[in-house]
């Protein structure tokens, strides 16, 4: 199997077409990773959240990274990480970056699902207060897959 690093227009690609990852944050050396629906521009990844463990650890440590993979099959995949910083965008500070947020997040399918799906099954008929916050990349990295690598006995038969 050939594996290539990915240049960071080729990452950031990548963020632009997908819209599920995993977002990891830590608190007192101890890791914690949740799946997301996310939107993402130019400079920003944006995510609707609900109160709870992830968003209690972010803002005390707002260092955080999403995952995104796209796996076509066992030998051909792309995995790209985006490092960056937690910030929520409260009102009414933030009242313009919350609806962008807000419009690039429904322009993606099940958008709200993870975050709302989680509060309803512990809070039944709690009113569920939306979190919208974004990161703010400061790095992505990347690695694709391009399938089996041909083997020498192959080359030399060409």
């Amino acid at each position: 199997m050939l594996i290539d690093e990915m240049s960071e227009p080729e990452c950031r690609s990548a963020l632009a077409s997908a819209s599920f990852g995993r977002l990891a944050c830590a608190l007192n050396d101890q890791p914690y990773i949740v799946p997301v629906y996310f939107a993402y521009d130019a400079e920003n990844i944006y995510v609707l959240g609900t109160a709870g463990q992830k968003i209690e650890w972010m803002r005390q440590n707002p260092k955080v990274c999403l995952l995104v993979d796209e796996i076509a099959s066992e030998t051909r995949w792309t995995s790209v990480i985006a490092l960056g910083r937690y910030q929520e965008l409260r009102e009414p500070q933030f009242t313009e970056e919350r609806a962008r947020a807000r419009k690039l997040l429904k322009q993606r399918p099940k958008w709200w699902q993870t975050a709302l799906a989680e509060r309803e099954l512990k809070s039944e008929d709690e009113l569920i207060e939306p979190i919208f916050f974004r990161i703010q990349i400061d790095s992505v990295t990347g690695l694709r897959s391009s399938g089996e690598a041909r083997s020498p006995r192959d080359e030399s038969a060409a």
